[in-house]
């Protein structure tokens, strides 16, 4: 799949937009997924005893935390990459 390239069909814009939204769903699923594992292993007594372990998933928790604000922007440019194509697209015809 080429999503900047030149495609032949108009459908298939539509197709790149399905796989974008479920690539989307899947990366939320693997955030969510991780930020309650951290959220565990940082609730564990036994973890929050130690501070070496503690400072390490504050560490790793802070690191994550910077990863979802990027996201909206990158589905933005993705999305207007695809929009872009289709308007370049119709203007050949």
């Amino acid at each position: 799949m080429n999503l900047f390239g030149p495609s032949k069909k108009k459908g298939q814009i539509f197709g790149q937009l399905q796989a974008l939204g479920i690539g989307l769903a899947a990366m939320v699923i693997v955030f969510a997924v991780v930020f309650l594992i951290m959220a565990q292993v940082g609730a564990n007594p036994q973890v929050a005893a130690d501070g070496n372990a503690t400072l390490a998933v504050a560490t790793i928790t802070n690191a994550t935390a910077t990863i979802p604000p990027w996201v909206p922007l990158i589905i933005i440019a993705v999305i207007g990459g695809l929009l872009i194509g289709l308007v370049a697209m119709f203007g050949r015809r």
